[in-house]
C-alpha cells in the first residue's frame, strides 16, 4: 500500500497538538503503521508510539521523529492552515501550531518505513520507530525512559533522526561533535509585599525588582560568558499583578538558558540565581524561589557515526554537506535516548525552505515563527531518501 505523504502531511499541519496531548496524531501514525504491517505500542511515556520492523538478523537502528504542536497563532495563509486550538498547560485555551516542522518529521519518518517494507530484499536487521511526544517541553524522551522506553524494546547500535530547518530544500547538514545547545527553564517568584498603588511605601514592590532582575540578567552573557564561547539568557515571560493600583505582593518570570558546554551551563545557571537573590536583597524582599525544569544536556553526534551517515546520504542527497558551522543554539531532547540506551546518535538538519526565497533575497521565517511553512511537497521526498540512506549506511 503506497501512503500519501503530502496528504498526511497537509492533515497533521492542520492538526497540531501540544505536548503529551498529540492523542489524534499518535491514532493516525497507529493506522499508517498498521497499513504497513509493523507492530506498534502506544500510549508509552503518555502518547509516545513505538514502531518496530525486524528483518532477519543484524544491527539496530533507532529512528525518532517528534510529534507536538506550539501554542502559536498561524499567519501562513495555507489552505491548510491551522485553526486547531488546544489547553495549555495553565488550563487556558491557546491556537496550536506545528511552527517547528514536527508535522513533517513525522511524514519523513513514515515514508521511510513505507520505504523500508518495500525494500526488504536491499536490508538485514531491525528499525525501532520512536514517535515521541513533548520535545517541545523537552519533557517527552524523559517520559519514554521512565516508561520503560529501553527495556521493552530492542536496544539500539545507534539512534538517528533529522530536524526540519530553514534551509533550502535539497540540503542535508550533519555535524560531528557538539550540534545543539543544552537548555533549561527556571521559574523565578519575587516574594514582596503587596499594598495600594497610593501607598508605595508600604509595600516591598517585587514589579521593580522583577524588572531589575531582567535588566541585570542581560550582562550574564555580555559578561560573563567568553566572547569564545556561546550561551543565551531570555526572559520570555513576566507575570504580575492585576491591576494598575494594586501592587501585587508576587512577579514571576521564566527565564530560558543555553549553552555550549557543561561548564558554561552551570555558570550561566548560578549567575542567575546570584542577581535574582541579590536583586531581592536590594529590594528588600524575601528570597526569591527558583524552580528549575528538567532540561536537555548538549547534544553531541558520534564522530565516526556522523561520518558514516553524511557518506551514506551524500550518494542520494546532492547537497548534503558537513555542517562546518557547528553547534545551533536551539536545544533537543532526543540525545536522552541515545544516553540511555547507551549508543551513539547522530541527528542532522534537513532544508524545508524554496530555494527560490534564497536566491531572492527573502526574509526566511525560523523556526517556531507563526509564518513557519515548509515547501512539502518536495522536502518531503529529500527527508525519505536522506532517512533511508542513513538507516543503509547500517542494515545493508
Amino acid at each position: 500500500m503506497t501512503l500519501d505523504l503530502l496528504s498526511l502531511y497537509q492533515d497533521l499541519h492542520a492538526h497540531p497538538e501540544l505536548g503529551f496531548q498529540e492523542h489524534r496524531t499518535a491514532g493516525i501514525i497507529a493506522d499508517r503503521l498498521a497499513e504497513l504491517g509493523i507492530d506498534s505500542t502506544t500510549g508509552i511515556g503518555g502518547t509516545g508510539m513505538v514502531g518496530v520492523l525486524t528483518n532477519g538478523d543484524g544491527p539496530v537502528v533507532w529512528l525518532r521523529a517528534d510529534m507536538d504542536g506550539l501554542p502559536v497563532q498561524e499567519q501562513t495563509g495555507l489552505s491548510y492552515a491551522s485553526t486547531h486550538h488546544g489547553t495549555d498547560d495553565t488550563g487556558a485555551e491557546v491556537p496550536t501550531m506545528h511552527a517547528c516542522g514536527h508535522d513533517i518529521h513525522v511524514t519523513w519518518l513514515l515514508g521511510a518505513l513505507e520505504r523500508l517494507v518495500a525494500t526488504k530484499t536491499d536490508w538485514h536487521g531491525t528499525v525501532v520507530a520512536v514517535f515521541q511526544p513533548a520535545e517541545e517541553v523537552i519533557s517527552g524522551a524523559r517520559a519514554m525512559i521512565e516508561d520503560g522506553l529501553v527495556d521493552r524494546f530492542p536496544k539500539p547500535d545507534v539512534v538517528l533522526g533529522q530536524h526540519s530547518a530553514p534551509a533550502p530544500v535539497g540540503m542535508v547538514a550533519v555535524g560531528s561533535g557538539p550540534v545543539m545547545a543544552s537548555s533549561d527553564r527556571l521559574t523565578v517568584t519575587f516574594n514582596g509585599r503587596g499594598a495600594h498603588g497610593s501607598a508605595p511605601q508600604a509595600s516591598l514592590d517585587p514589579v521593580v525588582t522583577a524588572a531589575s532582575a531582567v535588566v541585570r540578567l542581560q550582562t550574564v552573557v555580555a559578561r560573563e560568558v567568553a566572547p569564545s564561547d556561546a550561551g543565551v539568557v531570555t526572559v520570555g515571560s513576566f507575570h504580575a499583578g492585576t491591576r494598575a493600583n494594586i501592587i501585587p505582593d508576587k512577579a514571576v518570570i521564566e527565564i530560558s538558558t543555553r549553552a555550549r558546554n557543561e561548564d558554561t551551563r552551570n555558570r550561566i545557571i548560578a549567575s542567575i540565581e546570584r542577581i535574582v537573590h541579590a536583586e531581592s536583597t536590594a529590594g528588600g524582599l524575601d528570597a526569591p524561589t527558583i524552580e528549575r525544569a528538567p532540561g536537555a544536556d548538549v547534544l553531541v553526534n558520534d564522530p565516526a557515526n556522523a561520518s558514516k551517515v553524511l557518506d551514506a546520504i551524500r550518494p542520494v542527497v546532492a547537497k548534503a554537506v558537513d555542517m562546518e558551522s557547528g553547534l545551533a543554539m536551539a536545544s533537543e531532547d532526543v540525545g536522552q535516548l541515545a544516553t540511555a540506551a547507551g549508543a551513539p546518535i547522530v541527528y542532522w538538519f534537513t532544508g524545508i525552505t524554496d530555494p527560490e526565497l534564497f536566491r531572492r533575497g527573502a526574509d526566511i521565517p525560523s523556526n517556531h515563527s507563526p509564518f513557519y511553512a515548509p515547501q512539502a511537497d518536495t522536502a518531503i521526498p529529500v527527508g525519505v531518501d536522506a532517512l533511508v540512506a542513513a538507516v543503509g549506511a547500517y542494515l545493508r
